[in-house]
């Protein structure tokens, strides 16, 4: 094999080229490599949603160049290429067509790339903290991270798949048009399914309930034992669970979210005396609150609101305790049995219904 007489400037030529084609590709890797930096801080991640894309990158951008600028340089050095057929031809189309299409892939995969850095942000900003529900916090982050990570994957690929067809001179109209009657006939199939996914997602976006919760769904009390995006699950104090598709969850009442109150209504006899029974229960809630087991779930001191209502025979006392969330009950009940002894120790008992009856004695006639 004899070397060209200009093998000096081909030489040159080929090296410039890749130089170039190495000096771009490094460029657009930093400038990926910073943007999904910026998007994630997370260094445990980084070799898989940082590092790693930017070699992608680098690697896939220094091909294209090269493949673009290498055969003009040769050229231009005074190399002729012996391909069958048109080279000319295959040389403008790989610079017109198919570097696009290798941009629109390219483009693609950043776009993935730099979602799921986005998703894996979210989901460490929602973990933060050492509150209560930060394990729920992160399961809600998960849920809606996978979710929007897959709706942005079929997104972005559906798109890029359609514009490579249409690169590759492909009519993709009728593609279109059977996607478009086959979303038609999907949507009005499995728009129950549809409402429900999208009720779901807007509920567990703006937390209104989560799993270890007591909620009120549709006039239904018990425990949450699970969010889904179709449907949230409820189990009753029987053990009976309820499931309630998302999209038909018309009131959500939910009894521990941060904080929750247990309320104590009592009857006084309207001959006793309110302001007795009421310093009974503070008393009551004083030792409650003095006692280590019970002190770190009571938030706020004991309330008494007064005399909040008149019923036959008796007057009503209504209070309550601030508690944290699913601890009410417990603190509650300790509560009523404290106030039960203290109020046998102080000869306070709940009023008993009698009945007054008058008798007229008529006059003699």
């Amino acid at each position: 094999m004899t070397l060209p007489s200009n093998w000096p400037e081909l030489t040159l030529a080929l090296a410039l080229a890749l130089l170039l084609a190495y000096v771009i590709a490094d460029r657009v890797a930093r400038l990926a490599w910073s943007i999904l930096q910026a998007i994630i801080e997370d260094r445990e991640v980084h070799a898989q949603f940082v590092d790693r894309p930017r070699r992608i990158v680098q690697l896939v951008v220094f091909l294209v160049t090269a493949a673009a600028v290498v055969p003009p340089a040769l050229q231009l050095a005074g190399y002729r290429t012996r391909f069958g057929g048109n080279p000319d031809a295959l040389l403008r189309w790989f610079l017109d067509a198919g570097l696009r299409i290798v941009i629109i892939a390219i483009t693609a995969y950043f776009v993935l790339r730099a979602g799921s850095a986005a998703a894996r942000r979210f989901e460490r900003e929602m973990s933060r903290g050492t509150g209560l529900d930060v394990i729920e916090r992160t399961k809600r982050a998960q849920t809606l991270g996978r979710l929007l990570q897959k709706a942005l994957s079929v997104l972005v690929i559906g798109i890029a798949g359609l514009m490579i067809l249409r690169e590759l001179s492909v009519d993709i109209t009728p593609a279109l048009t059977g996607a478009g009657i086959v979303g038609l006939a999907i949507g009005f199939g499995a728009q129950t399914i549809v409402r429900d996914v999208i009720s779901g997602f807007f509920l567990i976006l703006e937390d209104q309930c989560r799993v270890g919760d007591v909620a009120v769904v549709n006039g239904q009390g018990g425990l949450v034992e699970e969010v889904n995006l179709r449907t949230i699950v409820l189990r009753d104090e029987e053990g009976t669970v309820h499931v309630f598709p998302n999209g038909e969850v018309k009131t959500l009442a939910n009894k521990s979210k941060d904080f929750s109150y247990y309320v104590i209504t009592w009857g006084v006899g309207y001959d006793d005396d309110p302001e007795r029974v009421m310093a009974a229960m503070r008393d009551a809630a004083a030792s409650l609150e003095a006692d280590p087991n019970f002190k770190p779930h009571i938030l706020a001191p004991f309330e008494i609101y007064g005399v909040d209502d008149f019923r036959d025979g008796q007057m009503m006392l209504k209070a309550r305790i601030k508690t944290v969330p699913l601890k009410q009950w417990q603190v509650g009940r300790e509560l009523r049995g404290r106030m039960a002894k203290i109020f046998a120790e102080r000869g306070i008992a709940p009023p008993t219904g009698r009945m007054i009856v008058q008798l007229d004695k008529g006059e003699a006639t």
